[in-house]
């Protein structure tokens, strides 16, 4: 099942993102349920949330992984809303 992961950025806490950038992107890697993945922007080209679209077997799955990320267990995300995705094109 494919689920999308969006994900706020609590204001002003773009250190919190920078000094936990490599343990999110190692995550991804050694969990191997990511098909894509990559940050929002703000107006000014700045970091300020993320998207990742995850292949798992069900809801459960996608929570447990959305609770693993490095950048939500630093306090990064104001937000994150967890959905079912289908792929259309691509």
């Amino acid at each position: 099942m494919l689920t999308a992961l969006i994900c706020t950025d609590k204001p002003g806490a773009i250190d919190i993102r920078k000094a936990n950038r490599d343990a999110h992107l190692a995550y991804i890697k050694d969990t191997g349920v990511v098909a894509q993945a990559g940050p929002f922007l703000n107006a000014d080209g700045a970091m300020c949330g993320s998207l990742v679209i995850l292949d798992v077997a069900d809801r459960d799955a996608a929570q447990a992984w959305a609770d693993g990320d490095p950048y939500a267990k630093a306090g990064l995300f104001s937000n994150v809303r967890i959905e079912q995705w289908n792929k259309v094109v691509g």
